[in-house]
């Protein structure tokens, strides 16, 4: 009998998982490409979609308004469209504009400081999915029967933070604390923000509760700074772990997105959502647990590593303390 073939050492198998990976935007594939569409889409970095869709599908559930109807369903999935391959994709592209100098350190094999597609190319498709994605939030606001273009405007303020996060002359990642919370606001507030508000209406509990939890995203945004602290350090960028070393970044990183979530179980907890509070801690405890396996202990070899672990016990928090929002009609 034939053994089968070692996948692991397939050079075959490994060049299609190194594709795999460079098209969804992650790092370390390194992989020559020579369709201009399928470098558009890894520039847009389709992995960074998820937490933003995610958290429409947050701000729809703690509306206490959606409802398993046809309409609802198309509502939730074009707001998904926007958050996600429009203005996530907008944003993502913007910052590898701007970060194109780090990355020529950091990862040179990127589509831009490698030269397989031109900067004229990369501002149209930036200009493209920012206007795509204002014109369809404008239309879900139509949708929804809004007075007042709350859709839009969030659309508007999102890029906008998009924009300083990444552009001088302010270029918000250049203070870590800062920078991180814009970035950790951006991943949890603001899409839960308009989740909400397609069925419901804002108001300033969610909108004060959403931006407590954003300092949770601040530490998952600390994450994202350990693989580039080579370059940033070079640049004179002001990232976490450049400041206070990378031991000491990580147990802040990892205190942000422990405390915080603590924090929103009191809260759930005050407002007598009990069983949901003990959901949102049940599910806190395998992230204490992977941050001591993986990340506590070498947070820039194992980062992604961490972050596919524990990262899903994070969203799923989300989505309980959305439910819990939504049955306590707050």
């Amino acid at each position: 009998m034939t053994d089968s073939p070692d996948l692991t050492t397939n050079p075959d198998a490994e060049n299609r998982s190194a594709k795999t990976r460079q098209l969804l935007g992650m790092k370390g594939a390194d992989v020559k490409e020579s369709s201009i569409w399928k470098i558009r889409l890894q520039l847009m970095k389709p992995i960074t979609w998820i937490p933003l869709m995610w958290g429409i599908l947050c701000g729809a559930a703690s509306s206490g308004n959606y409802h398993w109807a046809l309409e609802d369903v198309l509502k939730s999935a074009a707001c998904m469209l926007l958050a996600g391959p429009l203005l996530t994709g907008y944003t993502q592209i913007m910052n590898d504009y701007y970060d194109r100098e780090i990355d020529a350190i950091n990862e040179p094999y990127r589509p831009i400081p490698s030269g397989a597609i031109s900067l004229p190319q990369v501002v149209t498709q930036i200009w493209i999915l920012l206007l795509g994605g204002i014109g369809l939030a404008y239309v879900l606001d139509r949708w929804a029967g809004h007075e007042f273009p709350t859709i839009t405007v969030l659309a508007i303020v999102g890029s906008f933070l998009s924009y300083i996060y990444s552009a001088p002359p302010l270029k918000l990642k250049q203070n870590g604390w800062l920078g991180c919370y814009a970035l950790g606001a951006s991943y949890i507030a603001i899409p839960w923000w308009t989740g909400h508000a397609l069925f419901g209406d804002l108001n300033p509990t969610i909108i004060l509760l959403t931006l407590f939890y954003s300092f949770s995203g601040l530490g998952i945004a600390i994450v994202n700074d350990f693989k580039s602290v080579e370059g940033d350090r070079a640049l004179g960028l002001k990232s976490l772990p450049v400041m206070f070393g990378v031991p000491t970044a990580a147990w802040i990183c990892v205190a942000m997105i422990d405390v915080f979530q603590g924090g929103v179980a009191a809260y759930l907890m005050s407002i007598g959502q009990n069983l949901y509070a003990t959901l949102l801690i049940l599910l806190i405890i395998p992230q204490i647990t992977f941050q001591d396996m993986y990340f506590l202990r070498d947070p820039i070899k194992n980062d992604v590593k961490y972050q596919a672990s524990a990262q899903p016990f994070l969203v799923f928090g989300m989505l309980v303390t959305a439910l819990a929002l939504g049955h306590a009609g707050v």
